[in-house]
C-alpha cells in the first residue's frame, strides 16, 4: 500500500512538472471577446467597438483563430489596444485559455 501510495505522489509531481514547463505557443488569429467569438452582436459598431463594448460588460478578451475561440488572460490595456484586429499571441496554452506573454499585429 505504501509502494502504491509513493507511485501515485510521483505520477502527480512529474505530470505537474511537466504540465508547468510547457513552453509557449503562437497563435494568430483576431482579438474579439469571448461572448460575441467571431460573430459580433452589435448593430452599427465596429468589431473593435463591439469587443470593448462586451470587455467592459464582463466578457473576457478572446482570440478567434480558425473555427477555435480562445479566451485571453493577461494585461486588458494591451489586449484593449488590439481589440477587432489581426494579432500574433504568444503564451501558454491551457485548455480554451491562453495566459498571454505578448501580443503584436499579425505579419502579412
Amino acid at each position: 500500500m505504501r509502494l502504491s501510495n509513493s507511485a501515485l505522489f510521483l505520477s502527480i509531481v512529474l505530470s505537474t512538472v511537466a504540465a508547468s514547463t510547457q513552453s509557449s505557443q503562437a497563435l494568430t488569429g483576431t482579438v474579439s471577446d469571448a461572448m460575441c467569438g467571431a460573430h459580433h452582436m452589435m448593430k452599427g459598431a465596429t468589431a473593435a467597438q463591439c469587443t470593448r463594448e462586451c470587455v467592459k460588460q464582463g466578457s473576457d478578451f478572446a482570440l478567434v483563430s480558425g473555427d477555435k475561440v480562445y479566451t485571453l488572460k493577461g494585461d486588458k490595456s494591451q489586449l484593449d489596444k488590439c481589440a477587432g484586429q489581426s494579432v500574433t499571441v504568444k503564451g501558454k496554452v491551457e485548455g480554451t485559455t491562453i495566459m498571454v506573454d505578448s501580443i503584436s499585429p499579425a505579419k502579412s
